[in-house]
């Protein structure tokens, strides 16, 4: 686990003071730059020591064979994983002929610092070698928002107590060796030298490299070109099939400086020729040699400063959680910033974990903050889910049903999971986007997305709930043998979550076909389909238990057996890695937020008494074996009144990488915990909720946060809200007036602040949860 005192904890930044080398895979996920469609992981400039190298492309993957002890009908016969392609970052230096390496010698100091507002990854080191020589090395890094196909990092060096001579060498390397990523199921599928080299090419101060995946047939270029500023210096270039090195060597005296630009351009295409992507990469390096270093670097700032103006949030109370938010939004702006049309998978381009996959994880959690900050992110990744329409029907159709059936694992659009009852059966994936869909035309009232991406993706939703469901004798509509949220539970019959969302989903489906005529005689979609929709969702089941007086999770799930939690050791969580599914199936034990989930979501579908005690009871059940849970739990928490226990599973959700609390960030940021962050405070503290296209808000603070601020988009208008534990106030910074609710009351803004009161939270006990799984309590001095 990461310690407390790994990072200072500083409102726009995260700083590391001190290289530890037992934590270097879990900084380099940390430090990581991405613009959504390049990734670099944070690892050392001279390649030596890491802890996982990484360098991605958004959709650039291998194949891999899926093999199975017993095959069946309509499995998956192969994976997609993410690939470690061609690394730009490598600049090594040698110092009168001992290279430069944090293992040997003296460490002096050693500072890193990415910048949420700058968008780049500062390093300061002084090193001594071990003859004695010492130098200082500072390096900046940036992943260009703008400049899509783009990054660039200033490499400085200065001799400080002697003259040295120094040499300078920058690199392009593909097929990098990879460490062992373990044997746990989560891991990312080893590949070892994915990349065929098709042209190498090196000339003054560029190179260029192409090369093409083995198996999924995809073609990857890459260009570096340099700039030089210091004392009098000697350059030769030389280029091999997996490796480009430009190389300067100088001599250094006390207090001067070799200053070098490196330029990095990324390409890549299923469809494209090898000329036209060496085109393509050469043309992006061009764009970004003629706008400079400083150029690059204030394109950075303008872009995050357009950012935060509507996304930043502020507390008061709590600094470690301040600067978690911010750090998390700073990640989940860019998983999906410049992804354009791509996926945004689970670690975003930070890591290889879940083999870099996209799950339900991008349209339930990350899309939500993206669609009131960033909403043209959002409106992309869904475009993407769009796009892959077409092997979402073929996979309907495999499967014997109408419709789409999105894949629950997938970096290209085909189904990539191996274990049916937790992935083809998961069929909610489809209840998700069209979740998001609904999400985004309602907070922006885009209507050629509606129009032309949204209606087709809702048409085709619902009719695979049309068809998976049936109406049974007492004329009730079922959609039995599937699994929800909870991973805990698989193959059950309704399931109040997917049932609750897929209603909604049929509803707003049969709505756009009335909006949109045209586009529904062009689908087919006739009044007598609309019609079966509306009876299917008005006739949908919803369980209830009236001993209990709660919901149960899907039909008969009351009925269970309870685990065991007392007899439960602490490290034998999570549950899947220890106990056989068959045990866990059986029991009422809950891996993450499933009934919860839908009184966020689908919280018109329950009175305040029955969200109260479906609370308390899934809190005696739930384990929280996943990442996803701590924010949802947040969000109701909050709204129940249970306010501390709400801030608990806030720090919980935003510290999820900061304190490496599933151990596992060493593979890549948990994106969707982080986009939580954002939800467990404007959802949960904000109480912020869009039914239909009116924001409602139901605000209030526990006792460690004195003032929660957040800045939000909608409708082309930008708005802060600032709530205190006495009122709120609501401000309209820009665009046309808006009418939104505070706790049910109509609230019109004009331009002015509007300043209302908050009532008070009625007084409740807190629930307990199983033993030994309490939310991951922060030290309380940190607020």
């Amino acid at each position: 686990m990461i310690r407390q005192t790994a990072y200072t904890v500083e409102p726009w930044c995260v700083r590391e003071q001190t290289l530890d080398l037992d934590m270097l895979a879990q900084s380099e996920s940390v430090f990581a730059l991405s613009n959504g469609h390049i990734g670099l992981r944070g690892n050392l400039e001279e390649g030596e020591p890491h802890g996982l190298p990484g360098t991605y492309l958004n959709s650039v993957y291998e194949l891999r064979p899926l093999p199975y002890a017993e095959g069946g009908y309509g499995y998956p016969e192969s994976g997609q994983t993410v690939i470690n392609v061609t690394n730009g970052k490598l600049i090594r230096l040698l110092v009168e002929d001992e290279p430069f390496d944090v293992r040997y010698g003296e460490l002096r100091s050693h500072e890193r610092v990415v910048d949420f507002r700058a968008g780049s990854l500062t390093r300061n080191v002084e090193w001594r070698s071990p003859a004695g020589d010492s130098v200082r090395v500072r390096t900046v890094r940036l992943v260009s928002l703008v400049q899509r196909g783009v990054a660039a990092i200033h490499y400085e060096v200065e001799a400080v107590d002697r003259p040295v001579r120094v040499v300078v060498q920058s690199e392009l390397v593909a097929n990098e060796s990879l460490p062992d990523m373990g044997k746990d199921p989560r891991m990312a599928g080893r590949l070892e030298s994915p990349l065929v080299g098709e042209e190498s090419v090196a000339d003054k101060d560029t190179a260029v490299m192409v090369h093409r995946t083995r198996h999924s047939d995809l073609r990857v270029g890459a260009a570096m070109g340099h700039e030089i500023d210091g004392p009098e210096h000697t350059v030769t270039m030389d280029g091999f099939e997996d490796v480009c090195r430009y190389t300067v060597a100088t001599r250094l005296q006390p207090g001067e400086r070799l200053c070098l630009v490196k330029y990095l351009a990324y390409g890549w295409s299923s469809r494209r020729s090898r000329p036209a992507v060496h085109d393509q990469v050469i043309a992006a390096l061009a764009a970004a040699k003629m706008t400079g270093w400083d150029g690059l670097v204030r394109e950075q700032r303008e872009f995050l400063d357009d950012f935060w103006a509507g996304a930043d949030v502020e507390l008061d109370g709590d600094a470690e959680v301040q600067q978690a938010v911010r750090f998390g939004l700073f990640h989940t702006l860019q998983a999906g910033a410049r992804a354009e049309r791509r996926s945004v998978p689970a670690k975003g381009l930070t890591g290889p974990g879940y083999d870099g996959h996209t799950f339900w994880d991008t349209e339930m959690f990350v899309l939500p903050p993206l669609t009131y900050t960033r909403p043209e992110a959002a409106a992309d990744a869904l475009r993407w889910r769009h796009s892959t329409l077409d092997l979402a029907k073929e996979r309907a159709e495999q499967l014997g049903l109408r419709g789409s059936a999105f894949p629950w694992r997938t970096i290209a659009g085909q189904e990539c999971s191996g274990y049916w009852p937790a992935g083809t059966a998961a069929f909610h994936i489809n209840a998700a986007i069209a979740d998001a869909v609904i999400r985004y035309i309602d907070a922006t009232a885009d209507e050629d997305f509606a129009r032309d991406v949204g209606f087709e993706l809702l048409v085709e939703t619902a009719r695979l709930w049309r068809s998976l469901g049936h109406h049974d004798t007492k004329g009730r509509f079922r959609i039995d043998g599937v699994t929800g949220p909870d991973e805990y539970s698989a193959i059950v019959d309704n399931n109040v979550y997917t049932n609750l969302m897929a209603q909604r989903n049929l509803l707003a489906a049969a709505d756009l076909a009335e909006q949109y005529p045209e586009q529904a005689r062009r689908m087919g979609v006739a009044e007598e389909e609309t019609a079966d929709w509306r009876d299917a969702a008005a006739a949908v089941v919803i369980p209830w238990d009236k001993r209990l007086e709660v919901h149960p999770q899907n039909e008969g799930f009351t009925h269970h057996a309870r685990w065991d939690f007392e007899n439960t050791p602490s490290d034998h969580y999570p549950l899947l890695l220890n106990y056989p599914y068959f045990d866990i199936y059986r029991k009422q034990v809950v891996k993450q937020a499933d009934l919860v989930l839908a009184l966020h979501l689908r919280g018109d579908a329950f009175t305040d008494d029955q969200k109260l005690r479906n609370f308390v009871y899934y809190e005696g059940l739930t384990v929280r074996d996943s990442s996803l849970s701590a924010c949802t739990q947040a969000v109701m928490a909050a709204e129940t009144g249970h306010l501390e226990l709400a801030h608990d599973y806030l720090g919980e959700a935003a510290l999820m990488d900061l304190r490496d609390l599933e151990h596992n960030t060493r593979d890549g940021l948990h994106i969707a915990s982080l986009a939580g962050a954002w939800n467990a405070l404007v959802a949960g503290f904000g109480g912020m909720r869009q039914y239909t296209a009116r924001l409602c808000f139901a605000p209030r603070l526990p006792p460690g946060i004195s003032r929660l601020a957040f800045r939000m988009r909608f409708r082309g208008r930008r708005l802060c809200v600032t709530i205190t534990h006495d009122e709120t106030v609501y401000e309209l910074l820009s665009g046309d007036p808006l009418q939104i609710e505070h706790h049910g009351q109509p609230v019109n803004l004009d331009g002015g602040a509007v300043r209302v009161d908050v009532p008070p939270t009625p007084s409740r006990p807190a629930p307990a949860q199983p033993p030994g799984r309490e939310p991951a309590r922060r030290d309380k001095t940190t607020r």
